[in-house]
């Protein structure tokens, strides 16, 4: 049974590029605060080590895990399956731990579906442009045009779940949506006041999507 001493669980979602496994790694360095590690049918990038970034699986044991009922959430991202196991995920908030999960909307709206007894706060990371995106996506391991061009027409689809989140923020500057995101966490755990605007947010999007 969840106790008031139990951990959090905080999801940060954005479109492909935007930051959110970089900011999930910066938030798993501070004390008490550990990634949920996902598994997934895609191959490792070449600086991902199995079992630390992801559990990388074949289709059959993926679906295994899926017939077994053993997902929190899962979902098919660029012809690939992610999904979160429930049992590491609960002993870890059971401990206390807060467990971050860098996943996209369709994960996060499982997670929330489930309506588990831990508190859940969740974060959308939004570029501070398109052009900047673009630029990200095309400095990653995604030397193919295509792929970039595909990434970019999902980023359309994608920046319409904002609304579905706690919180948005915006990576302009790597450090200051760090801070902004810990601080805001810290706010909800411990009833403090938060430093957000969501007018600023809305005019943010609008950009974005005009």
């Amino acid at each position: 049974m969840p106790t008031e001493n139990d951990g959090v669980m905080v999801i940060l979602s954005s479109p492909s590029g935007a930051g959110k496994t970089t900011l999930s790694n910066l938030l798993s360095k501070k004390n008490n605060y550990e990634i949920s590690i996902s598994h997934t049918t895609r191959k490792p990038r070449p600086n991902e080590v199995p079992n630390k970034d992801y559990f990388f699986v074949n289709n059959d044991e993926f679906n295994r895990l899926i017939k077994n009922g053993e997902f929190l959430e899962y979902a098919k991202v660029f012809n690939n399956y992610y999904g979160t196991t429930r049992t590491p995920v609960i002993d870890s908030l059971n401990k206390g731990k807060n467990v971050l999960f860098d996943i996209d909307w369709q994960g996060a709206d499982q997670i929330k579906n489930k309506k588990l007894d831990y508190k859940l706060i969740s974060f959308f990371i939004l570029p501070p442009s398109k052009d900047i995106l673009y630029e990200r996506l095309t400095n990653r391991d995604m030397k193919d045009k295509i792929i970039v061009e595909e990434r970019m027409k999902q980023f359309e689809r994608d920046v319409l779940h904002w609304i579905n989140y706690d919180y948005v923020v915006v990576n302009d500057d790597l450090k200051n949506c760090y801070s902004k995101i810990h601080n805001l966490i810290n706010a909800e755990i411990f009833n403090g006041s938060k430093d957000y605007d969501p007018e600023f947010i809305r005019n943010h999007v609008e950009k974005l999507t005009n």
